[in-house]
This record gives C-alpha cells, sequence and structure tokens, in this order.
C-alpha cells in the first residue's frame, strides 16, 4: 500500500480528536472507512453547535422561525442531514 497523506480532525467536547489514514492505515483500516469516520465526526459537530445555537434563543426568537423549543433537536437533524 502507498503512502496515505491525509488526515481530519473534528472537535468532541473541547477536545480534538485526529483521524490519521497513516496510523489507521497500520491497523487494516481502509480510507473509505477513515474518511467516513471523520464525516461522521464533522456532522455530529455541526449538529451540536446547531442545537446548542438554537438552544441559546429565547422562546420568542425561536417562535418568530417557527420553531418550538421541543422541537430543537429534530430542525438540527433535518439541518444537518441525519
Amino acid at each position: 500500500m502507498g503512502a496515505v497523506t491525509f488526515c481530519s480532525a473534528a472537535y468532541i467536547g473541547g477536545h480534538e480528536i485526529e483521524v490519521s489514514a497513516e496510523r489507521a492505515a497500520g491497523k487494516g483500516l481502509e480510507r473509505d472507512k477513515i474518511m467516513n469516520i471523520a464525516q461522521k465526526l464533522t456532522t455530529w459537530r455541526k449538529y451540536r453547535e446547531t442545537v446548542n445555537e438554537l438552544g441559546r434563543m429565547s422562546d420568542r426568537e425561536l417562535s418568530d422561525l417557527g420553531i418550538g423549543r421541543a422541537d430543537i433537536r429534530r430542525v438540527a437533524r433535518t439541518a444537518v442531514g441525519f
């Protein structure tokens, strides 16, 4: 197998999680699997950011957007494509 030179990072709970293909390739993981993991981490991060941002809004601001507080997680899932 040739040298794999890509790397991706995501933040979870304020900690950077690095997905290094070179390290993973040594453990038998394929490039597509690594990219899938990195993509899922990025999607999850965007979901959490959306939930947090909507959660900081007042009920009035959410109402202006047509969103109820109970709908925040559903709206966030839809926004990021879950």
